[in-house]
């Protein structure tokens, strides 16, 4: 697919991803699951390049999830090694490329070498001003929200914040993704049709976009097949076609 083809003043402002199908590479391909996370991996590397490239200007992946803790301790555990080690191999990329990092999530359950590792780069990246990159790690929207009613709920009754204030701009504000917009584009590879508990609240009017494509096989062209899709899509937020024009 030809760059040209995407409308450059039409991009979605907030791409997020829900990276599947590393398990179901690797075994497609006769190896073991390690090699498809690190095939994973690349692809990540690809395409975080590639919205860069475009000027997409906030990216966010889903690397982990809160129920991502249930899988066999050996495969967790070699995913917070396959981390720590991209975090580092990445960095110069990230910096040749302009990309700033940021994470969300229960971040304070990830080992402590992964925190480490993670404050690092979001230090060293702070300044760049290109494509926002933001890993979703031990992340769970249902958590997200009960934290944010857990904390308002806790300055209303501390009488720091009027219960009839309450809005969406509260609610925003005491979500992990305070500081991003909400999500224009949703991306899931794998043929999996379901959002699987992912920025429930920052999706409410996010355009939907499945692909049978295992994530270790996404690449540029994916990206720009997504966001042209995205283009060609009325967003309406709720109103008429006749009241857009």
């Amino acid at each position: 697919m030809n760059t040209k083809e995407l409308n450059s003043n039409e991009l979605p402002q907030h791409v997020a991803i829900i990276m599947d199908g590393n398990g179901r590479w690797a075994q497609k391909q006769g190896k073991l699951r390690i090699r498809g996370h690190e095939a994973g991996a690349e692809a990540v590397r690809k395409t975080v390049e590639s919205a860069a490239k475009l000027g997409i200007k906030h990216l966010t992946l889903y690397a982990f999830s809160t129920e991502n803790w249930r899988r066999p301790k050996t495969e967790v555990t070699t995913l917070m090694g396959l981390l720590v080690r991209s975090l580092r191999k990445e960095l110069e990329r990230m910096t040749e490329n302009n990309i700033r990092l940021g994470a969300i999530g229960s971040l304070e359950q990830l080992p402590k070498k992964v925190q480490l590792e993670l404050n690092e780069v979001i230090l060293k990246t702070q300044d760049n001003t290109g494509t926002h990159l933001t890993l979703a790690l031990s992340y769970g929207a249902r958590e997200e929200i009960k934290q944010a009613v857990i904390e308002i709920s806790q300055k209303v009754k501390n009488n720091i914040i009027p219960v009839e204030s309450i809005d969406e701009t509260i609610i925003n504000k005491h979500l992990y993704t305070q500081n991003l917009p909400d999500v224009d584009l949703l991306i899931r590879t794998s043929g999996e049709v379901r959002i699987s508990n992912f920025l429930l609240w920052q999706i409410a009017y996010a355009e939907l976009y499945f692909t049978d494509e295992l994530w270790p096989d996404f690449n540029e062209q994916s990206l720009h097949k997504a966001i042209l899709s995205y283009q060609k899509r009325e967003r309406r937020f709720g109103k008429t076609s006749e009241q857009l024009t």
